[in-house]
């Protein structure tokens, strides 16, 4: 049976305003702006990235800062800052190398202890001082030996984060098909639309907990499953705690989970409430999905309640705000009856072998010259785009690049039409499909005997017509 597949471990970032946080989020995000799931009704304190080291990937959360006194550390005013603490499998504590040790310091420090969790001393700003020096003031906080750092710079940046990485999994890469064959499935969705009641009908048993009433997250469960001769393993994100437990209707949605989730997966089930229409954090799951470039497989759940008038309102609603799902396969079920529960499984079989697809590099330069040919790229400055040939560059989802002069002016129309048009030629349903443009020298130029995939493309048609003369 199929191996546990491991999550991206979360780094989270804590310290006093100011002292570097949203710096040190866009170094190890390599970003300039929050990768977040910004999804309607959920925290926007909470900034959630992906970032890498070497082969190492995570999840690493911003949090706004904390003022250090003893209600900003246990109040309302540091809820998002508490729930993205307890969802990190490592800390980092921001602190001001320049202006020294605090109050505040001390206070989140305290904090930090109760939580139980493994917490790093990030000592910013330390660029031209002595790092021994500037690190030794903050020993006295009893987290272990700080590490000198500057943000700005990147110093003392890969230290840090490889002692942060150490002892956390390494994480399964979604893009890779796995050794056993087993396709991984995330269903994910808004809370109390029907994911744990879904999972436990396809497995055929009760494997995981529902309840009734939207409640706060727990790890995700991954639940090694057959079907027909095809291993399939679940992960279930819906997780519940009674309502005594809930701190903030916030913590009903754990984003930190659901990217995991997707993340690790090859195909995602996002369930929808039929009852409830298309709900905006709907909108903002599925982007998130597309975004990370998931297969997916629309179940639009408790579907026999609704009378044939509110089937057509739901149906209207999903053309109108989900357009961009347009390659995924809508399923109407009901997963407390069973009604069309089974059918998911060949469509998630064939999302999965759509994303999972290699294709050679004649056949994709032929489909673009002939979306060339049908629908020539606009002008630039009075100069045609030309788009020369197209290659595969990886997996789940498909990527194509296309390699060409003045790609850097393809319009994002143009753009679109070109996916469209690969979509439907390589006959790609249930999985995105991005396309990259580069241009430069053509790799094939100086190269004696050495024919382009354009030439080899062209010898073999003319060999094809060779043949059928000789007949």
């Amino acid at each position: 049976m199929s191996t546990v597949t491991v999550m991206k471990p979360v780094i989270t970032l804590v310290g006093r305003p100011n002292v570097g946080k949203s710096t040190l989020f866009n170094r190890l995000t390599r970003s300039r702006d929050a990768l977040v799931a910004d999804l309607p009704g959920l925290t926007r304190d909470r900034i959630y990235g992906d970032g890498k080291v070497g082969d190492r990937r995570y999840i690493v959360i911003d949090t706004g800062g904390l003022g250090g006194d003893e209600e900003n550390i246990t109040g309302q005013m540091a809820v998002q800052a508490r729930l993205a603490m307890k969802e990190a499998d490592a800390i980092l504590l921001l602190v001001d190398g320049r202006n020294g040790l605090s109050a505040g310091d001390e206070q989140i420090a305290d904090y930090l202890r109760q939580l139980g969790k493994r917490v790093f001393v990030a000592v910013n700003k330390s660029e031209g001082a002595n790092t021994h020096v500037i690190s030794a003031d903050f020993q006295s906080l009893g987290l272990g030996q700080p590490y000198a750092i500057s943000a700005a710079h990147g110093d003392g940046i890969a230290a840090l984060m490889e002692a942060a990485l150490a002892d956390l999994p390494r994480v399964a890469d979604g893009s890779e098909a796995a050794e056993d064959g087993s396709i991984r499935v995330a269903v994910v969705g808004r809370p109390n639309v029907g994911k744990s009641t879904l999972i436990n009908r396809m497995l055929g048993e009760e494997r995981v907990v529902v309840f009734d009433e939207a409640g706060t997250t727990r790890d995700s469960i991954y639940i090694p499953y057959e079907r027909d001769g095809q291993r399939y393993v679940l992960i279930d994100t819906a997780g519940v705690r009674r309502r005594a437990r809930v701190e903030d209707a916030i913590e009903k949605f754990s984003i930190v989970k659901t990217l995991q989730a997707i993340d690790a997966a090859h195909v995602v089930i996002m369930v929808m409430d039929a009852s409830e229409g298309v709900h905006a954090q709907d909108t903002g799951l599925a982007g998130m999905v597309v975004e990370r470039g998931r297969a997916m497989v629309i179940a639009i759940n408790k579907w026999d309640g609704l009378s044939q008038d509110q089937r057509q309102v739901v149906k209207t609603d999903i053309d109108r705000r989900l357009p961009f799902l347009e390659f995924a396969k809508f399923h109407y079920i009901s997963a407390l009856h069973g009604s069309g529960v089974g059918d998911l499984f060949g469509t998630v079989v064939n999302a999965y072998k759509a994303a999972m697809r290699k294709f050679p590099t004649p056949q994709l330069t032929r489909t673009l010259e002939d979306a060339v040919s049908g629908y020539p790229p606009p002008l630039v400055h009075g100069r045609r785009i030309k788009l020369r040939y197209a290659h595969q560059g990886g997996s789940n989802p498909p990527l194509i690049i296309v390699h060409g002069n003045q790609t850097e002016a393809v319009p994002a129309t143009y753009q679109r039409y070109l996916v469209n048009t690969f979509r439907k030629v390589l006959r790609l349903q249930g999985t995105p499909l991005r396309m990259e443009f580069k241009t430069g020298a053509n790799p094939y130029a100086g190269k004696k005997n050495v024919l382009t995939p354009r030439q080899i493309e062209k010898r073999r048609r003319l060999q094809r017509h060779h043949k059928k003369d000789a007949r």
